[in-house]
């Protein structure tokens, strides 16, 4: 807040906390949580997830994206990159494969925690490889959709 006082300008800090502002995105497929391969996944849609993360850190401003386009989630990272206080990001496929994506999450300035469901070093060798990872502040994987919860809980 500004204020006028004796010609002098004053700068007061709001006593107001403002929310904690996190961002999860969700690459291709993980729109098909809930029925893709359950024994992997699990049986609940991330949007049942969510609701139940948004009201178990009600302190939290907690956004979702998801697509299955890689340009759509670079376009996402650099729009909200320097904005949010962490973004949550399960890039799906392309953990592994993707500069493009890798480049943007190295470029933008709010920190970015790589989240798997599954333990990727326990699935095929392609998979065990990530690209994001050194640009990343954490990487956390293999405690299913409680995985997403064990990054919110890292921030609080």
């Amino acid at each position: 807040m500004l204020r006028l006082s004796k010609q002098r300008y004053i700068f007061e800090t709001s006593k107001e906390q403002l929310p904690v502002k996190i961002l999860i995105i969700n690459g291709p497929n993980l729109n098909l949580l809930g029925t893709r391969e359950p024994s992997i996944y699990g049986d609940t849609p991330f949007e049942s997830f969510i609701e139940q993360v948004r009201n178990q850190f009600s302190t939290i401003q907690i956004d979702y994206f998801q697509s299955n386009v890689e340009g759509e989630l670079i376009n996402k990272l650099q729009e909200v990159g320097f904005s949010y206080d962490y973004i949550l990001l399960n890039a799906g496929g392309y953990t592994h494969t993707s500069v493009a994506l890798t480049d943007c999450v190295k470029a933008i300035e709010t920190p970015v925690i790589e989240v798997h469901i599954s333990n990727i070093y326990a699935r095929e060798e392609f998979r065990q490889k990530s690209l994001l990872s050194p640009n990343c502040k954490a990487i956390i994987c293999g405690l299913g959709l409680d995985s997403y919860k064990a990054g919110l809980l890292t921030l609080k």
